[in-house]
This record gives structure tokens, sequence and C-alpha cells, in this order.
């Protein structure tokens, strides 16, 4: 006779079993349904419809059984190969993803890019319009994706540093939209053959010091492309390779993990327990999911026929995680073939479904254009004098084109009207081209938007505070200045952290934080190791999830080591979401003029061409600064301030509204007014023009003196050219190399705001040499401009 406890427990068993069961099968129909997709995406790229396809197939079963302890509150920061994961994990849908292939510009079609980035780049929102983050813990979020190999490492470091900061620092418990006490991982993928990266090394060596909940996952399918293994990583194994940081009792490192990716319940059993250990410790740990197959080679670019053996391809079709996964089912009896294959049968009548539907909502669009734009080109084929047959031979091939693009639709309303030019009076030709023009404007918003963010979020929408001065005129160094206004920002706003290479004991070699870390902690103000990418990337990912870093490059010649996230990853952001994801991290560093070849840079024309996107600022003096600082954390977007490195000993008068007073982006301020001469110039060099002009107005030649505060935005409302109109002579200056940031201002003035229409005489441009400045002061004065410089310059142009 059957116990009741007995016959309970059995029960309860028998339940147990079958949501094990149906459990398993889910990742079964999953996989199977990203295989799938897989290949008949590649069948779009093959067939034309699509351009590219990069995709996840070998790689289901691995990413299924990850995907099984990523949480609500956990982030993605991954590798174009995720596809699995972002359908397993419901941060995307098979027809999203086929919508994303076509490069659909409907952002309710290819929510992740609105059809700006290729497939397998998914993204999910971090703030909404009107400047609030959303609840972060109770989404599945993902940082947006970009193709550089391993230029997601960096990034990571941060997204998982944000929940060691959100643990341990009190003060942010009370943010419960932006994290449960710190308990969410950062989970990052990579290829293996990207783990050659410099990225990876540096991330890994980071997250083993900073103890972060990042949990690393690589994917090893035994190629970089074409390139084996063997020719990537030393010992032809990256835990292998990494073993010496492996964490042990009372040191620091991660803990290491090996996997086969066709394993199914071997990899559940391994990162159940390890997942829960990083949520709880935050320990990183690094997952080596290795005997991945990639059963389409690497992408449609080319065949892995090419370079694999034989018995490569033929080990690839044994060991396919699918089929493993599908074996594995039947051998424990968790289901029968014709269940599995109802199963597969599905999938594919899902898969196939997605790409009929992504492509009928890509297509029809355009097609509904196509005969808007015949209903309007044929009427010009009957104007007299008009080249009917050439209107209507344009009309015939975009009738036969049966899969259309846009851009078709353009250049054929463009070939007519261009060709019609002496008709433009008719009203079929003006009603072609008023549909042109209209078209032209709503394509604009799907591909040329959205660089910087909107509303509220923009950091051009700052209401504009003026410094106000008290009685007493207190003056201080600048240094000084910025130690206060550093202080009464950390004192006010908990959510603003600063690190960098010693930025923390001593405060920054400056004397910027001098004294803060003591006051407000080490969690707060930060020493980082000698390792500037990652601090970029620590940076980045603290924005991404609400926190307003400050993350310090010591000397902005050093900006290079940092400049590869900055430029494809930040710089990018607004643009390639389409708005939808947000990272107001603010880089702070130094240059200009100080002394040698790496610590008096200027590289500005290298910053302002590959980091549009970023706002640059570039403050004269440290009131003006702290202005910048304060108009940025009303804001929420990207920027880099570059303080003067010759200025922080520099007496300045202390506003009495310090913490609150704003200085606007983009807009030029005028230093001094004049009538002669308009020199437009910024940061360090704002001194040597100053004293440039004592004599100049010695000699009688008045000159209008213009900081241009900002570098990106640069002079927003035209007021240079209004200058320009009253003075007839301009020139432009800077410490850049020549041609660089100079040749930037020039063309801004003269095409963009039409400068060229006032001039009397050839504008000039002063920058500082070809070469990096020599050491010592004579190095410096034959190196970049000096008052010389400028006197000559204006005298030769007033003598014209």
């Amino acid at each position: 006779m059957i116990e009741n406890n007995e016959l309970s427990m059995n029960i309860e068993s028998r339940l147990s079993f079958e949501e094990f069961r149906k459990e398993v099968l889910n990742d079964y129909r999953l996989a199977c349904e990203s295989r799938e997709v897989s290949l008949l995406a590649r069948r779009e790229v093959l067939t034309g419809k699509a351009k590219f396809g990069i995709f996840g197939d070998g790689k289901e079963v691995a990413q299924v059984a990850m995907s099984k302890y990523f949480k609500p509150g956990d982030f993605r920061s991954g590798y174009y190969r995720d596809q699995t994961v972002a359908f397993a994990t419901g941060i995307a849908t098979p027809e999203q993803f086929f919508s994303q292939l076509y490069a659909d510009p409907d952002q309710q079609h290819d929510p992740f890019s609105g059809g700006r980035q290729m497939n397998s780049h998914f993204a999910t929102p971090n703030l909404d319009k009107d400047g609030n983050w959303l609840n972060l813990t109770a989404m599945r979020n993902s940082a947006a994706d970009m193709a550089p190999t391993a230029g997601q490492m960096p990034r990571s470091l941060g997204l998982a540093y944000a929940s060691k900061m959100f643990r341990e620092v009190e003060a942010l418990h009370d943010f419960k939209n932006l994290s449960e006490n710190g308990n969410e991982i950062c989970f990052a993928t990579i290829g293996d053959a990207s783990t050659s990266e410099g990225h990876f090394w540096e991330t890994m060596n980071a997250a083993g010091v900073l103890q972060v909940p990042l949990a690393v996952f690589v994917w090893d399918d035994g190629y970089g492309i074409s390139v084996p293994r063997k020719y990537q990583t030393t010992k032809n194994s990256i835990s292998a390779a990494l073993e010496g940081f492996r964490k042990a009792d009372g040191t620091n490192g991660f803990d290491i993990y090996n996997v086969k990716g066709w394993d199914y319940a071997g990899m559940c059993e391994v990162f159940e327990n390890a997942i829960r250990k990083i949520r709880e410790t935050h320990v990183p740990a690094l997952f080596h999911v290795e005997e991945i197959t990639q059963p389409q080679g690497h992408s449609t670019s080319g065949s892995h026929e090419r370079y694999k053996s034989k018995e490569r391809l033929s080990w690839e079709k044994d060991f396919d995680c699918n089929l493993k996964m599908r074996s594995w089912i039947i051998e424990n009896a968790l289901s029968d073939e014709d269940t599995l294959s109802k199963i597969e049968a599905d999938a594919k009548t899902l898969a196939q479904e997605a790409r009929r539907a992504a492509w009928e909502k890509y297509i029809s669009p355009i097609k509904e254009e196509v005969q808007r734009f015949i209903s309007l080109a044929a009427p010009v084929a009957a104007i007299p004098g008009a080249n009917a047959a050439f209107v209507e031979k344009e009309i015939r091939e975009l009738q036969a084109n049966r899969e259309p693009q846009r851009r078709d639709i353009f250049k054929a309303a463009a070939a007519i009207l261009v060709r019609h030019k002496s008709l433009h009076t008719d009203a079929a030709i003006q009603a072609l081209q008023q549909y042109y023009n209209n078209y032209q404007l709503a394509e604009k918003n799907n591909y040329n938007s959205l660089l910087h963010a909107t509303g509220v979020n923009s950091a051009l929408n700052v209401p504009v505070v003026p410094a106000v001065y008290g009685e007493e005129g207190i003056t201080l160094n600048g240094y000084e200045i910025l130690n206060k206004y550093f202080d009464q920002l950390f004192s006010s706003n908990p959510k603003v952290f600063a690190f960098g290479e010693d930025v923390g004991k001593i405060g920054d070699v400056n004397q910027g934080f001098a004294g803060l870390q003591q006051k407000h902690g080490p969690l707060r103000i930060t020493d980082t190791g000698i390792r500037e990418l990652t601090i970029m990337g620590q940076g980045i990912g603290m924005a991404l999830r609400g926190l307003r870093p400050i993350a310090e490059i010591q000397y902005l010649d050093y900006l290079l080591y940092g400049l590869q996230p900055l430029s494809d990853d930040v710089a990018t952001l607004q643009y390639r979401t389409k708005g939808i994801q947000h990272c107001p991290i603010i880089v702070r560093t130094r240059g200009h003029r100080l002394e040698g070849i790496w610590h008096s840079g200027s590289p500005m024309g290298m910053i302002i061409n590959s980091l549009r996107g970023i706002h640059v600022c570039v403050p004269r003096n440290m009131v003006q600064a702290a202005g910048m600082y304060n108009t940025l954390l009303q804001a929420n977007e990207p920027a880099l301030v570059i303080e003067s490195l010759n200025g922080y000993r520099l007496k300045e008068k202390l506003p009495a509204n310090l913490d609150a007073y704003t200085v606007p982006l983009g807009i030029p301020e005028v230093l001094k007014e004049g009538t002669d001469v308009t020199l437009v110039t910024y940061g360090s060099m704002t001194r040597i023009v100053e004293e440039a002009m004592v004599t100049l107005e010695e000699l009688g030649i008045s000159c209008e003196l213009i900081d241009v505060q900002t570098l990106l935005p640069f002079d927003i409302h035209h007021s240079i050219v209004e200058s320009l109109k009253k003075t007839n002579r301009i020139v432009f200056i800077d410490e850049d190399v020549p041609g660089g940031g100079t040749a930037y201002m020039f063309q801004q003035v003269m095409e963009q705001q039409g400068g060229y229409r006032w001039l009397d005489v050839a504008p000039r441009t002063i920058s500082g040499q070809a070469h990096r400045p020599a050491y010592g002061s004579d190095g410096d004065y034959f190196s970049k401009p000096n008052t010389e410089d400028v006197i000559q310059v204006v005298m030769q142009m007033m003598e014209e």
C-alpha cells in the first residue's frame, strides 16, 4: 500500500519530469527555429533580396542553454552571431530578424536599428523621449551590437561594473528601476578568434582586478574566418592561455569553465551553478564553449569548403549541435521521432512565415511608391517638347523591376527632372518636383537623422544660466575652481562617478579632485590601472545603465588608446539605434600646450572627424569647463571635454552659482568686439591671441576675438559669419596640424555659412607644425602658433 506522502512525492516527481520534458522540447524548438532562419536568410542574400548575411547556425544549443539563465535586468553585450540568444530571451523575433536583413527602415519592423545595421545587431531602449530611464530591471536588455571584432568587450566591463556600484554604493539603492541590489549580470559573447584582440585581454584583466559580474562566453568553432585556431591563440586554447587568470582562494581573477557546444545537458548543469555564483558573488567567469560548428561557413561572402578539410567538414556534420541534442532527447526517452519531426516541420513553417511577413512589410510600401511615381511621371511624357521616349523607358524599367528599391525611384525621378529642366514651369514637372522633394525629406528621416539626441535628452536644449559673480570677487587657481565644482557635484548627484589613472588618491595629476576621494569615498572617485581602452568601456557601460560617469584620459595624446570604442560604439549609438539607446558618458581630459611630443597634443582634426555623434567641448578656462559639465549633466548625450593643460594655475574669478550656471553648446562667445579682422579660436590659443591683440591694437588694428567654445557642435546659429560681414577679414587659429581643426572651422564658416561672400582678402589659417611638438619652451614656441605668428598674419592681411 502506498503511503500518502509517497504518493504525493510520486505525483510531484511526475509533474517535475513533465515540466522538465516541456522545457527541453521548447529549447529544441528554439534551436530548430533559429537554424531554419539561418538557412532561409542565407538564401535571401544569395538570391539578391538582401545585401549580406552573417548567421548563428551551429551555436543554437549553446545559446539556448545560456539564455535559460539570462534574467530581467541582465544585459547582453554580444557578438553578431547571437540570433538564438535574441530569440530565446524575447529580445527579437524571427520576423524582426528578417526585417533587419532586408534593411527595412520602418522602426516598427526593425526596432533595433530602423534598417541602419545589418542582421543580428540587436538593441533595446533605455530612455524614453521625456528623459526618464526605463525600468531596466523588468527588461531583458541588449547593448547595441556593432561589427568590429571584440568591440563589445570594453563596454561589457562597464555594464558589469555598474552592478558592483549599484550593490556597494548605498546612495544608489533607491534607483530600483535601474538595479535590484546589483544582481544583474552582463553576458558578453565573443567568437574564439576575436579573443586575439587586445580589447579582449584588457577587458579580462580589468574584470579580474575589479571583481565584477561579467560572464564571458567564447563560441569556439576552430577558425577565424579561414584561419585555424592554432594560428590565433597560444596553446591553441583560450582557456588554457588564460589559466594564470584563474581565481584561487585569497586571490582575484575569474573562474574558467570548459563545456562542449553540442552537450545540452552538460552546459545547462555548468551554466546554472556558475551563473548563480556570478550573480551572488560578483566573481567574473569565462565559459570556453568548445566544439562549435558553423554549417554555412563564416558568412554569405564565401564558402568554408575552400579552407576546411574533408575530415573537418565530416566532423562538423556529425557534431552538429541540433542533431546531437535530437539524439540525446531520443536516448533519454524525452520524446519520440514523430514529435521531434513535427517540431522541426513547424520550425520550417515559422521561419518561412516570418520571412514572408517581413518581406511583404518591406516591399509593399516601395511598390506603392513606384505606382505613385508612375502616376506623376506619366503626364510628363505628354508635355509638348518633352522627351517622351526617355520618360516611358524610365517607367517601363521600374515596372519591370520585381524587387525595386527606394533609390530606383529617386534615380528615375531625378533623371526625368534633370532632362526637363527647361520645362520647369509646367504643372506636371512641378508636381513631380514637389513629389521628389517631399520623398527626399522623408528618406532623410530614415537614413540621415538622429545622430544626436532630441528633445529633453539633447544638450542643445538645456536652459542657459549665466555665471553670477558676488561682490567679494573671489579669485582662485583654475584647478581650485574645478575642485570646488566637483565637490559640489558629488555632494548633490549620487549618480556621478569619476575614475581614471591617478584620479583617486592624489586627486588627478592637476588636482581637480584633490581630497575628494577621502570625502566622497573610493567607489565614487576611483583610481584605475593604465588601461585607457577599458576606462572608456567602464564609462560606456555605466552610462548605458543610468549612471553619470566622468571617465578620465590623463592626457589628450592618450585618447588614441580609447578612441575605438568612442568612435565605433558611442559616437554611432544614437544613429545606429535610430534614437532608442542613449550613452551619456562624459570623457574628461586635458591637452594643448605643455611640454613634449606626447603631452601637448591637439589632434582636433582626428577627433572631430572620428567622433561625429559626440559633443566636443574645448573650454579656454576652468570656469567655462564647469559650466559645460553642468550643461552635459542635464542632458543625456555623450561628450568629450578637453581642459587646457596650462590653465590649471591661472587665476579666475569664482562664480557664486558654480554648480548651476551653464554654457550653451554650439554658441561661440565674442570675447572682444572689433572692426578690422575676425579671429576665431578656442582653448589655450585664446590667451595667445589675446596677447597678440594688445600689440595689434597699438598698431591701430581692431580685432574681434571669437571663442568657438565647442567644435561639435560648431556655431549652430552662424554667428561667426555675422562678424565677418562687419570685418571682411577672418583668421582661424588652433594648435592642430595644418589642415586639421583650422580646415574644419574654415569649411564650416566659408562653405556652410557662406562666408566667402563677405571677404575682402583671402582668409587665413594659423596652425601648429605638421610634426609633433618638440620638447622644451623653445620647442613649444617653434612647434605651435605663437604671438608673433598671429601679429604677422593679421598685419599681412591688413596690407593687402
